[in-house]
This record gives C-alpha cells, sequence and structure tokens, in this order.
C-alpha cells in the first residue's frame, strides 16, 4: 500500500462487525507489520516521541536546519519509536521488552554519535574508524530490523542482496562484475555519506511525506475525514448510480486528504458496501470497484501517494509540476470509473438505493464546509510558488484554526496530542522503506548497477522501444508482487528508469510511466492490499475481488504506454513540446473518449448489452483513440459507429445480466 494508515480502522468501527475487523487487521499487518497498543508507562513514551518528530517536521519546515540533523534526528526518531511500537514478533504484540528498549536507544546513540562532530565525520567515510564502523553496521542491522517489524521480510532482504552484491563484485560474470568494495567503504558510504540511507529516499520522507502524514492525521482528527464521506454520499441522490457514484466521489475527496488507497479503500468500504449490495452489486464486483476507487487516491493531486514526492526529488522539479504531470491521467482513472459505473447500471439493471441523509447538502455545507478550507490553502500556497513544506504547515494551520468554527470539531488540547502523534506513527512504515531503500540507491550509485541493467533491458529488448517499456512493466509487476509501491518506485527509478531515457523517453515521462505501474503493488497479490481489505469488508473471495480491481482500474495500466512510446501523447502529461497547443487539447479529448470506450467494451455495455464481437470491436477502437494519430481518431470513430450501428439493427440484449465478474 501507500504506507500510511491504520486509524481508519478505528474510525468507522461502529461500521464492521468483529470478524471483519480481524481480518481487515490481519491484512493490514501482513503489508504493514504488527503494532502495538499499549498502555501506561510505555504509551506516555511513545507518545512524547512521536509527538516530538512531528514537531521537529513542523518545526524544519518553517525555520532553516541544516539537512544533516534534519534526516539524522528523523531517522533517530524512526529508530527510537519504530522498536516500541513494532513489536519484534506477534507474541510480544502486548508488552515491550528490554530488547526492544535497548535497540530503541541504540538507535538514538548511532545518531547520536554520528552528530556530534559531523564535519570530521563525513571526511572520514572513505576510511572509516574502528568506532565509526561498530556504530555503522550497527546502525545498519537497526534499519533492517526496522523494516522488517513494519513491513516483513522481503524488503530487508532485498538490501542484503544488494549490499551482497557490492562486496562480491569482482567474483561476478559479466556484465555484473566490478571492482568490489570492502566492509569499510561499503558501511561508509551507507552511514557516513548522504548517498545512502541519508540519501533523497529520507530526505523526502523527513520534509515531505511526514508533514503530508501530520496534514492526514490533523484532517482525520477534526472529523473531516467523516465530512467528505458524508458530503459526496448526501450530493448523489438516490439514483441506480448513485451508490456507485458516491464511492467515487467519496474515494476522489479523501484521496485529496489521505494519498492511500487501502485508507479510502476501508473508510469508504464499511459504509458503501451495503448500498452497493442493495444496488446489486456481488461481493466480487463492490469489493473490486471499492478497491478500485481507493487506488485512485495514490494518483490524486493535491495530496497523492509518497512516491510521487520522490519523483519531484529525484527529477529535481517542484511538487506543483508533478500535480500538473498527474491531473489528467487521475482524471481520466476517474472518468474510466464512472463510466463504467453508468454501464453497471444499466447491465446488470441496478437499483436505486435510499440514502439516509441527516441534513440536506446545503445544510451540510453550511454546517461544516470550513473542512474544505485546508485542501484549498494548501492547493493555493503550492501554486503561489511556496515550498510542499511550507504549504503544507499553512494548510495544518488553516485545519486547526477552522476547526473552532463549531464546538463538536475544535481542536483541544488532547486532540491535537493525537493528532501530532498519529502523522508520525503512520509515517513509519514508508519511512523505513525510505531507509532501507537508500541502501538500494546506494548500492546502485556505488557500483554503478543502474547503466549496467539499462543496457541489459534494452539488449534483451532489442532496443526497441516498445518491448523496452513492456519489460519494464513487467519488471515492476515482479517487484511488486514483493515489496510496497513506495519501495518499488525507488528500486525502480534508479535500474529502470535509465533503460527508457536511454532510448529517448523524457525524464519526466519514465518517471510516471514507472510510478503508474509501480501501482500494481496495491492491485496484484500476494500484496493486492486494498481489494484484500475491500473482500474482508465484502466478505467475497480475495482472488476474485483482485481480478475484479483489475477490470476496474485497467485505465492506470494502458495510460502509461500512451505517454511513453508516443511523443504526441504527452499532451496527457500537459508537456505539449512539438505538438501544438490544438493537437494537445485534441489529443486529450480523444484520450476521453478512448478510456469511455475501453469501459465499455470491458463493461460489455454501449446502447445495449454488447455480444464478444461487439465487445472486441469496442477495445480496438478504444485502442486506436488514445492512439494519438489522424489514423487511429479515424479507427476509433469507425469502431464506434460501427457498434452502436450494430447494435440498433439487433433485437433484444436490453435484459439485465446477473452481476459477475
Amino acid at each position: 500500500m501507500t504506507d500510511k494508515d491504520l486509524e481508519p480502522l478505528d474510525n468507522i468501527s461502529e461500521n464492521l462487525t468483529e470478524e471483519q475487523k480481524k481480518k481487515l487487521e490481519k491484512i493490514i499487518e501482513e503489508e504493514e507489520g504488527v503494532t502495538r497498543k499499549v498502555t501506561g508507562f510505555w504509551n506516555i513514551v511513545i507518545t512524547v516521541l512521536a509527538v516530538a518528530m512531528s514537531l521537529f517536521a513542523l518545526y524544519t519546515s518553517i525555520f532553516p536546519v541544516t539537512t544533516q540533523i534534519v534526516r539524522g534526528v528523523h531517522v533517530a526518531l524512526l529508530l527510537a519509536i519504530s522498536f516500541l511500537f513494532y513489536p519484534i514478533t506477534k507474541k510480544y504484540k502486548g508488552k515491550i521488552n528490554y530488547i526492544d528498549v535497548g535497540l530503541s536507544i541504540l538507535g538514538l546513540v548511532c545518531i547520536l554519535y554520528m552528530l556530534i562532530d559531523f564535519e570530521d565525520f563525513i571526511y572520514r567515510a572513505v576510511t572509516p574508524e574502528l568506532w565509526d564502523m561498530i556504530f555503522g553496521i550497527s546502525f545498519l542491522v537497526l534499519i533492517l530490523e526496522a523494516t522488517r517489524r513494519s513491513s516483513g521480510w522481503i524488503m530487508p532482504l532485498t538490501c542484503i542482496i544488494f549490499l551482497v552484491y557490492a562486496y562480491i563484485g569482482p567474483f561476478l560474470p559479466a556484465p555484473w562484475t566490478h571492482r568490489g568494495y570492502d566492509l569499510e567503504r561499503i558501511v561508509g558510504h551507507m552511514y557516513m555519506t548522504l548517498e545512502g540511507i541519508f540519501g533523497v529516499p529520507i530526505d523526502v520522507s523527513s520534509t515531505i511525506i511526514i508533514m503530508f502524514c501530520i496534514f492526514g492525521s490533523f484532517l482525520t482528527v477534526s472529523g473531516a475525514g467523516k465530512f467528505y464521506v458524508d458530503f459526496a454520499f448526501t450530493a448523489m441522490g438516490s439514483k441506480p448510480t448513485a451508490a456507485g457514484r458516491s464511492v467515487i466521489a467519496t474515494s476522489y475527496l479523501l484521496a485529496m486528504a489521505s494519498g492511500s488507497g487501502v485508507a479510502n479503500t476501508v473508510a469508504i468500504g464499511s459504509v458503501a458496501y451495503p448500498m452497493l449490495e442493495k444496488s446489486g452489486y456481488d461481493k466480487d464486483s463492490a469489493g473490486g470497484f471499492l478497491a478500485a476507487g481507493g487506488m485512485g487516491a495514490i494518483t490524486t493531486p493535491p495530496v497523492m501517494g509518497a512516491a510521487a514526492f520522490l519523483i519531484a526529488e529525484f527529477l529535481r522539479i517542484s511538487y506543483v509540476d508533478v500535480i500538473l504531470l498527474a491531473i489528467i491521467p487521475a482524471a481520466l482513472f476517474y472518468w474510466g470509473l464512472l463510466v463504467m459505473v453508468e454501464f453497471d447500471a444499466k447491465k446488470f439493471g441496478l437499483k436505486a438505493v435510499k440514502i439516509e441523509k441527516k441534513y440536506t447538502l446545503m445544510q451540510l455545507t453550511k454546517m461544516y464546509g470550513f473542512h474544505f478550507l485546508p485542501l484549498i490553502a494548501i492547493v493555493a500556497f503550492l501554486v503561489k510558488g511556496f515550498t510542499p513544506q511550507v504549504s503544507v504547515f499553512a494548510a495544518i494551520l488553516t485545519c486547526f484554526f477552522v476547526s473552532f468554527i463549531r464546538k463538536d470539531t475544535r481542536f483541544t488540547v488532547s486532540k491535537t496530542i493525537e493528532a501530532l502523534k498519529q502523522g508520525s506513527l503512520t509515517v513509519l512504515n514508508v519511512a523505513a522503506i525510505c531507509a532501507s531503500a537508500g541502501i538500494i540507491v546506494g548500492t546502485v550509485s556505488l557500483t554503478g548497477l543502474g547503466l549496467k541493467l539499462s543496457s541489459i533491458i534494452i539488449s534483451y529488448a532489442g532496443g526497441n522501444l516498445i518491448m523496452t517499456t513492456v519489460f519494464t512493466g513487467v519488471l515492476l509487476w515482479v517487484i511488486g508482487l514483493a515489496v510496497p509501491i513506495t519501495a518499488t518506485y525507488i528500486i525502480a527509478a534508479v535500474i529502470a528508469a535509465p533503460a527508457l531515457t536511454q532510448l529517448g523517453v523524457p525524464e519526466y515521462a519514465a518517471h510516471m510511466f514507472i510510478f503508474y505501474y509501480a501501482l500494481l503493488s496495491e492491485v496484484s497479490p500476494p500484496t493486492a492490499l486494498s481489494p484484500f481489505a475491500a473482500a474482508a469488508i465484502t466478505g467475497g473471495n480475495p482472488y476474485k475481488t483482485t481480478m475484479m480491481a483489475w477490470k476496474y482500474t485497467i485505465t492506470a495500466f494502458l495510460m502509461p504506454f500512451i505517454f511513453t512510446v508516443l511523443p504526441s501523447g504527452r499532451a496527457l502529461l500537459l508537456h505539449w513540446e512539438g505538438i501544438g497547443v490544438a493537437s494537445g487539447i485534441w489529443t486529450i479529448f480523444a484520450a476521453f473518449v478512448g478510456i469511455g470506450m475501453l469501459a465499455s467494451g470491458c463493461s460489455g455495455w454501449l446502447i445495449k448489452r454488447s455480444n464478444i464481437l461487439e465487445r472486441v470491436i469496442t477495445i480496438i477502437g478504444a485502442l486506436a483513440f488514445v492512439y494519438p494519430s489522424r489514423i487511429g481518431d479515424v479507427l476509433g470513430f469507425a469502431c464506434l459507429l460501427f457498434v452502436i450501428i450494430m447494435q440498433m439493427l439487433r433485437k433484444g440484449g436490453t435484459g439485465q445480466a446477473k452481476v459477475v465478474a
């Protein structure tokens, strides 16, 4: 998942049975690790450390602090909290032992040793001293153990493989061979420079990701998340499509606040599934639809998944530029979902469901509409040219002060402490992954592995761009099966993106391709957390639910090929170099028509229920439309017109089908 947030389970507990809650907790623990729920002294310790971590992030977002100190303190608190918050095994879920306390203190000591005399420390990176080695090796082990506790074995084992690769380089066959590096050089590079663990991933985690986590926790505690759900459901009316539209609208609104696919899926699913069921969706279809809506959170500006912040850092562009890259693809994704909802309503004869409304839309907006102001603030500050950190800080302050408009939303001391605490706790998983990913990035930069892998990928693809993108997509899918989205993106950014750029793909398009294909981990077993969480709510089959999620999210996996392989397709990323504004606008329009046809082909309905031939022709037309060329447009319109005529001339086919995958 995108690496945050366990809190939806607490916020919607009244909508779930105990059995559903246990299933959800088990699924999330498989991805994010088992967490402790301690009371008394240790709860106070965790709270103090977590609040300190959030306050430090808020302080450094406004006041300049040395980069090394920001990253060092962030990692120190990450380790100190992680060993208290995540047990070594499930057996110790309810208590903290001496090993946890010792590891927590050791994490603080490793960073304190680094920061005491940092100038001399970094100059010894190539030739570390004895104590440098002792603390450096300890630090590496602590990072790997914290990652294991929070996200499982796969990421630590991957890091170990990369470390071994750095050591045994001279003994490897070509083209994998390299000069090799001894233990001192490896430890120095990973611990004593800004090229290893303290590199780009942890920089983004310590400055941007944690700020958005704090922002999300403030919105949750203030009641904004609940308002977004109520607003969307109240606005959608009571037509047969109302339940589906409500899911889409709610996921979009929550996406801007959470950036987490599984958080959206769980929060919306507990409320929306009863209505989807009454409308006529079966368990697997409803679960797949909920997961698809939740996954859109990761691609939706202004608050996207953690990988989006890394894109800005890797490309050295502003976060506003990343938002601009994502606007049209996100709109196409939700457009595809909306069209499928409309076709499903006709094909399956969905029934209108009366949505219980405590207030009218006008009343609800008048009472709680101020919850939109933090989202407006963050966009306004970003557009004005402020950094993401400052923009989010302004949004957090906005959320805090507007909460006093109503007594039931205002922040008390306890609610403020809880928001600060949860902001840090929700970043632990992604921060640990970023720290471990620094080992991978450091190994790649030390050994030159990225260029080697790029050459290998291009060689296997015969220098063909289309085949290179296919191989890259498969590589990302395989990586995504084992590690979360953020880790998938980081790994691919250093080993796969160079292959695409070497074949002439602009860096921004290459990284957006990787970003979208990293999303496969959200809907692909065995790490298909959103569909599995949805299945736990609906009671459906997890794997059938995943297949339905693939159907609803197919547009997300088609678009990357458009803007990567086809120069004119980059209009979807709002880059119109060499194609002109008019051509760019037409390309975007054609893409919307094509995605609508693709939704029709996948749903099996246009004017009436489509037969196999009509579905095939519709999908061919869709692919022709999204191929930005005059020939493609003509073929797309021809296919659309042909299917319409076929269905108008064909008798029958207006009956409803049973809702099945």
